[in-house]
């Protein structure tokens, strides 16, 4: 410890923010804060690198708090260590528009590295970060420069543990061997229901060596020194470890240690004023003595910790002037500079091939053109490889000992998709996964965790409809489209060809604080002409791919069901029926148009038809109650596609009929 102060006065400073400023709010957990006090003291003074006064500093360490309901931890390790983190904010915990949110949210504490609270998907995020870690040390490290060098601490509890993706993820964080992943259980067997021994009997420990972990046993989290210990050795693995610290949850409250009481909610005046009487703090609400301040200032350390980073790579941008540019390009976010000419040529390449593909071909035909100019790319799939077509010709299996661009996650979207969340945040790539559309639903929370931390991960889903055909209603998606649209802050893009997929893929890498989520065709589908003009409004979202002259009525559709829209405005032609075609890849991007532009494509009071196979409601919002929808309205079936769209309306003849309803004849 680099401090005389003793380290239990340096713990009871964070169990007192945290008593006071839960019961302050009257909102809260307490317990798992001032059961973890001791583990922070072992940590963040002995081992955490980082900078107060730079809470980005890239080579920083990572600290994720993946039980995030203590979030009065985090805070109070970041207000005594000197970031910009007032005693007032940490007055103003879970109040509106405060620095001290309910849980840690990376955008809006310094200091925060991930947004926590939805348990398990912390320690996911880790794995990402750890992996994300490993992988530019090994691309850009030379001898004597390790310019990418530092660890990923995860604080964990065991909902985190019970939680289905933390097995995802940490089952391949021990097969990748990322040695540089540290992760100190909270052992205190109580959650809100009360002593976990009812329901959660895991010999974890145990659970942890078959994932391939070093796990460390028996440490009294209780003990600084201990923990400190536990830390040394693990920094010494080359496995990620698992650090079992057993705890009191509530430590030092007299009467509600131990105890689920302490778990959730605030611990009460009298409560409050027993444990200061027990731990001997004798110091008011909101006080903090200048010798805990002392002994908790990171400042100096840090600014000494970059600085000596700084003239480190100072060195290796004199011996490796390229390798600099490129890294400090990759960390930043900025996509290459010729990045827009690199889609506009390939758009225009599409444009003369005028291929009749699947849209999930499409896509993999935009990766092979974008990837050599992106070595950031980092693609995967959760063992549909052969059928997502996420991976590229020059791509490489990630494998132990072996660096790569390419992960094969298994079965796991879930955990797919928070270790992509994690990569993200670390810096330095931009990680795609895919799986099929209707598994989208296992990945959810993390797309959505993906939209609150505005951040570009980018999802790729296929076999987007009831085209699927033979797999059936299990895998024929109905609601998934309509469900991922209603995130909010998320770009859904479905396109019908491979135009449309290409300018739906520059625009997923361009936005990288947006994710985005490709939804593609696992059935050919024609390519369409279109004017320069045409091309550029894709960009906007929705674009008339098809006008007439005094049309009466707009076809809205995308994806498959474009093609669909072109034929049926032919057949009301000949009715003389004149009919516009919208194409509409993204309702997202369109929604944020001006208003001048929206009403270009969809003039009011023109009737509406929309078409897509999925679930029907969704267009109510562009097509009202006066117009009408040809969609999914149940679940799919057994059979060929061919059956399946005619079986379920997506003919000429139906989408006629419901335009000839509208229009009453």
């Amino acid at each position: 410890m680099n401090t005389t102060l003793p380290v239990t006065k340096m713990a009871n400073a964070i169990r007192a923010l945290a008593m006071d400023a839960v019961q302050k709010a009257n909102s809260g957990h307490p317990g798992m804060p001032m059961g973890m006090a001791d583990i922070a003291v072992a940590l963040w003074s002995g081992h955490y690198r980082h900078n107060p006064a730079n809470p980005h500093w890239f080579n920083r360490d990572r600290f994720i708090l993946s039980n995030g309901h203590g979030s009065m931890l985090q805070y109070a390790l970041l207000h005594l260590t000197g970031y910009d983190l007032t005693m007032e904010d940490i007055r103003q915990f879970r109040q509106f528009h405060s620095k001290t949110p309910g849980h840690p949210e990376v955008h809006v504490t310094p200091g925060v590295d991930t947004t926590t609270g939805p348990l398990g998907q912390g320690i996911s995020n880790a794995v990402g970060m750890a992996l994300a870690e490993k992988l530019l040390a090994e691309e850009f490290n030379k001898p004597g420069f390790d310019i990418v060098d530092h660890y990923t601490y995860v604080f964990l509890g065991d909902g985190c543990l019970m939680e289905g993706v933390s097995h995802e993820s940490c089952s391949l964080a021990g097969t990748w061997k990322l040695g540089k992943l540290i992760a100190l259980y909270d052992d205190n067997s109580i959650s809100i229901d009360g002593n976990v021994k009812g329901w959660f009997t895991d010999n974890t420990p145990e659970r942890f060596e078959a994932y391939g972990w070093n796990v460390i046993r028996n440490v009294d989290g209780h003990d600084v020194a201990a923990v400190d210990a536990a830390i040394i050795a693990a920094q010494k693995s080359d496995k990620p470890t698992l650090i079992c610290c057993k705890t009191v949850i509530g430590k030092g409250s007299p009467n509600k240690a131990g105890l689920n009481k302490a778990h959730g909610s605030p611990l009460g005046e009298d409560e409050i004023a027993a444990t200061r009487k027990a731990i001997g703090w004798e110091y008011p609400p909101f006080e903090i003595p200048e010798d805990v301040y002392t002994a908790w200032d990171a400042r100096k350390k840090g600014n000494e910790l970059e600085s000596a980073w700084n003239s480190l790579f100072e060195k290796y941008s004199e011996k490796y002037p390229e390798e600099a540019r490129e890294l400090m390009r990759r960390i930043s976010g900025e996509v290459p500079a010729n990045f827009e000419e690199i889609v506009r040529n390939y758009i225009a390449d599409c444009t003369a091939k005028k291929e009749n593909i699947a849209t999930r071909k499409a896509s993999q035909n935009a990766i092979e053109a974008f990837a050599p100019a992106l070595p950031e790319f980092l693609g995967g799939s959760a063992d549909l490889t052969g059928s997502n077509l996420t991976n590229w010709k020059e791509s490489v299996a990630v494998r132990e000992g072996q660096p790569g661009n390419y992960i094969n996650y298994g079965v796991r979207e879930f955990g797919m998709s928070a270790i992509m969340n994690g990569i993200v945040l670390h810096g330095g790539f931009i990680p795609f996964g895919g799986t099929f559309l209707t598994f989208s639903d296992y990945c959810r929370n993390a797309i959505r965790m993906s939209s609150l931390m505005q951040i570009g991960t980018i999802y790729v889903f296929t076999h987007d409809s009831i085209g699927v055909g033979e797999d059936g209603p299990t895998h024929q998606p109905i609601e998934q489209i309509a469900s991922l649209r209603l995130i909010p802050g998320l770009e859904n893009w479905r396109p019908c060809d491979t135009v449309e997929t290409a300018v739906a893929w520059g625009n997923a890498v361009k936005k990288r604080k947006i994710p985005s989520v490709l939804i593609l065709s696992r059935q050919n589908l024609p390519y369409f002409e279109r004017t320069q003009e045409q091309i550029d409004n894709i960009n906007k979202g929705a674009y008339v791919l098809k006008d007439a002259p005094d049309a009466r009525v707009v076809l809205i559709a995308t994806g498959s069901e474009v093609d669909l829209a072109m034929k049926s405005a032919e057949e009301l032609a000949r009715k003389s029926i004149p009919a516009r075609v919208v194409s509409m890849p993204s309702a997202d991007v369109f929604d944020k148009q001006d208003p001048l532009y929206r009403n270009s494509v969809l003039p009011k009071g023109l009737p509406r038809v929309a078409i897509e196979a999925g679930a029907s409601d969704y267009w109510r919002k562009y097509v009202g109650l006066d117009g009408d929808v040809v969609g999914m309205t149940t679940f799919g079936e057994s059979a060929p596609a061919g059956v399946l769209f005619k079986h379920f309306g997506f003919t000429v003849e139906n989408v006629v009929s419901k335009v000839e309803a509208v229009l009453g004849k």
